[in-house]
């Protein structure tokens, strides 16, 4: 995978979560006057707001993730907010450390890596990320993991052949980190934690 083919990806997903995001703002606008006038009462309206907000969240979390990397500084408060709000409903809770606005190329690092935990952990559990001394650590808990060590092992070789459409978080954090000097390095000890530092 070339580095200019990863630029092109990362352009056209911050192009996807740019115009998706308005349709969305406007739907989410949509229902606040309905509720205003009394016209949102009802299960139906309900599930519609859930819905809106769902989407909301993950456009968030991808544009980040899958658009273009910078130095731009994103705040804590702005990451806390979208990992809280992707986190509703979901049997994941996870726990961002870092108090100060960080770059955005490294926060990018943190949510691809967020996102391959997951399907580390379909039974629910907590992800902690903590930066000490310029080293990112992004670590699972859980009762029970699932670990495909063929798809892990992708965040070390960087290869995307046969990768199926739900797992290009691994090829992607290869290449990413890759971009900015780092390794991934992926640890485990028998069932305890599942550890990832870049």
């Amino acid at each position: 995978m070339g580095q200019d083919n990863v630029n092109l990806a990362a352009l056209i997903g911050s192009r996807i979560c740019h115009d998706l995001i308005s349709p969305i703002g406007a739907i989410n606008n949509g229902l606040e006057l309905l509720n205003m006038a009394g016209a949102s009462d009802g299960p139906e309206m309900e599930l519609i707001a859930e819905s809106v907000e769902n989407a909301s969240a993950r456009i968030r979390f991808f544009r980040i993730a899958y658009g273009a990397a910078s130095a731009q500084p994103v705040g804590r408060a702005e990451v806390v907010s979208i990992l809280q709000d992707n986190a509703r409903g979901s049997r994941l809770t996870m726990a961002y450390g870092p108090l100060d606005a960080q770059p955005r190329w490294a926060v990018r690092m943190v949510f691809l890596a967020l996102q391959c935990m997951e399907t580390a952990m379909p039974y629910g559990g907590r992800v902690e990320v903590s930066l000490t001394d310029g080293t990112w650590d992004v670590t699972g808990h859980a009762d029970k993991f699932s670990v495909d060590a063929e798809l892990w092992d992708r965040l070390q070789t960087g290869a995307v052949a046969a990768l199926a459409p739900a797992h290009v978080q691994f090829g992607l954090l290869h290449y990413h980190a890759k971009d900015f000097g780092r390794t991934v390095q992926v640890a485990q000890s028998d069932d305890g934690p599942l550890r990832m530092t870049f």
